[in-house]
């Protein structure tokens, strides 16, 4: 029998037990819906999975997509497993039913969307950047241009990308040079190059709309003088048909480590006297704009990571369950026959890590979709307010955490497998290398390790931290006095050492050169993330403590799971804690010469 790609019990929990997400049918835009229609949209994400994409995965990475000069070539597979998806609604799973959407919350659409993931990897980045792309336009453009653009994606004939990078900024986004310059007719004319476009080009829809970044002549210098526009690869006419190629080119694919099924491309744009752009909103707020596409692409990029950790921890559960080989230490009779090595110590431990870093960053990707959809749906502004200022704390952490250590699950399920983990016969290395892209796009664990510290944490007077903090203090209350009392009080303690550790980087801030006090921000992120992937795993096991006799293996399997993250990993926050609070500069101190 094959490995499942994730574990539908697990998906079962983490919707309707950890989030309630049936409760969500209560609130007007998803009083059509009912449990039976959110399982009805997973199950059909799976069987798509497994029709379209399982089959082809191993193509997938090996036959790379190819451009001889004029367009893109990729295996056909591709266009029809996307297709496949792309009838089934996942384009606009979340979207409006006026717009062709299924009118999803976030967190079951997240669910659903999870097979494909796990299945098709970054081959989904065109529907899911499709769909990023309608929802800036439609938060942020005029209703010409929702018309004229985001309904033909949200049909599927139009794909969506975001062109932010540059040869020569990379993401110091302040120092791009696309430029755009006003015409007669309140176009723009834009031209300028830009590379790692995920989707950039290809010959699986219509037509592509590109959202660019570009500054204006004329401009202030720096981020507050860049722009936004729609620059679409055919020009559209004014009755919807497509019309002449618009001055957009293909200068060349890059060929990836892995995440092989999306094109990542380098695009020139007018070289034959500028492309042909439309402003989103105002000249000079492009990068606020562009941040609403950006922070829903961050939860996309954390979720696809967690997603890839989960598929891999199945792979390996499922061949360490079957594979005998060896005997314990305590079967000392060499004529007793191996064990399954699921049954070694060590195996064990790589499959708890897994779980542990797996289950813990799903959670904490689908905290994020419920968040955002609570700051648009939740029933008072109060709560929408509070959800708002949550998802915008936690963002850098909802990328960043599941990308490290998705990645590190990965590496733990080939080592699981062994040799047999290192070569392309089993997917488990494929899932390493997919993974691997995730702590780098959008916005590097380096990057989002200084959002978190030097602007999120002091943000409105500490607002958005003492929310999180509050929201954690919340579920140690709840687990104080009863089964998990000890791992409410390792967690208070955890939290105490964070808070300590907050109250002194912020002072150095202050008081100390500023880049003394940023040196090791990146350990600042791993010990916040790691308190919140705790807390997460602390919601979990009370559950679990709950429900212990009705489904004895699940539940204990969750708390076991917690039990590893609290003694294995959440103790190493004071070492972290102790390099920020000495301001250790070892890092800063070293010299170009000196490597």
């Amino acid at each position: 029998m094959a490995a499942p790609i994730l574990s539908e019990r697990d998906l079962q929990f983490m919707l309707y037990e950890l989030f309630d997400a049936e409760a969500l049918t209560e609130r007007p835009r998803y009083s059509d819906h009912s449990r039976e229609t959110f399982n009805a949209s997973i199950n059909t994400g799976r069987q798509i999975a497994e029709k379209y994409f399982i089959p082809i995965r191993q193509k997938v990475d090996t036959d790379q997509p190819t451009f001889d000069g004029e367009k893109v070539h990729m295996i056909p597979e591709i266009k029809t497993a996307v297709d496949a998806a792309t009838e089934a609604g996942f384009v606009s799973a979340t979207a409006d039913y006026e717009l062709g959407g299924m009118q999803l919350p976030p967190i079951v659409a997240s669910a659903a969307s999870a097979y494909l993931t796990a299945a098709g990897s970054t081959t989904l980045g065109y529907l899911s950047l499709t769909n990023a792309n309608c929802n800036l336009i439609e938060a942020h453009g005029t209703q010409e241009q929702i018309e004229t653009w985001v309904r033909p994606m949200r049909e599927g004939r139009f794909a969506g990308t975001m062109a932010m990078t540059e040869p020569g900024a990379g993401s110091g986004l302040a120092d791009l040079t696309t430029s755009a310059v006003k015409s007669d007719d309140g176009s723009y004319r834009v031209t300028g190059s830009k590379i790692f476009i995920s989707g950039g080009d290809h010959e699986l829809n219509e037509n592509i709309v590109h959202l660019v970044l570009a500054r204006v002549k004329g401009a202030p210098k720096g981020v507050k003088g860049i722009s936004l526009f729609i620059v679409p690869k055919f020009l559209v006419n004014e009755d919807g048909s497509l019309g002449e190629r618009n001055d957009v080119a293909l200068a060349g694919l890059f060929h990836k480590m892995g995440g092989r099924g999306q094109t990542s491309t380098a695009l020139s744009f007018g070289e034959k006297g500028g492309a042909v752009g439309y402003l989103v909103g105002e000249e000079n707020k492009g990068l606020s704009y562009m941040f609403h596409m950006m922070n829903e692409a961050r939860i996309m990029v954390g979720t696809g990571a967690a997603v890839m950790a989960l598929t891999g921890y199945q792979y390996s559960l499922h061949y360490a369950r079957e594979r005998p080989q060896g005997r314990i230490p305590s079967q000392k009779d060499p004529n007793s026959p191996p064990v399954n090595i699921i049954e070694h110590a060590d195996v064990r431990r790589m499959l708890l890590a897994q779980k542990a870093f797996a289950e813990g960053g799903f959670a904490l990707c689908l905290l994020g979709a419920q968040l955002a959809d609570d700051e648009k749906t939740a029933p008072t502004e109060e709560e929408r307010q509070q959800a708002h200022l949550l998802l915008d704390f936690l963002t850098p952490m909802i990328k960043s955490w599941p990308s490290e250590y998705g990645p590190e699950a990965n590496d733990l399920a080939i080592q699981v497998l062994g040799g047999h983990g290192y070569i392309n016969e089993h997917p488990v290395e494929m899932f390493y290398r997919d993974n691997r892209l995730n702590p780098i796009h959008e916005g590097t664990t380096g990057i989002q390790s200084l959002d978190l510290l030097a602007r999120k944490v002091p943000m409105n007077n500490l607002a958005g931290y003492k929310a999180c903090l509050a929201e954690i203090q919340k579920t140690i209350s709840q687990a104080e006095g009863g089964e998990l009392a000890a791992e409410a009080a390792q967690l208070t303690d955890a939290l105490a050492t964070l808070q300590k550790t907050t109250e002194s980087l912020l002072g150095a801030m202050m008081e100390k050169p500023i880049d003394l006090a940023l040196a090791n921000s990146v350990k600042y992120l791993d010990m916040f993330g790691h308190v919140v992937i705790a807390w997460l795993w602390l919601k979990q096991g009370l559950i679990a403590q709950q429900k212990l006799g009705s489904d004895p293996g699940f539940y204990q399997g969750k708390l076991q799971a917690m039990r590893y993250f609290f003694r294995y990993e959440l103790p190493l926050i004071e070492v972290w804690s102790k390099v920020l609070r000495d301001l250790d500069s070892t890092c800063l101190d070293m010299q170009d010469e000196w490597f």
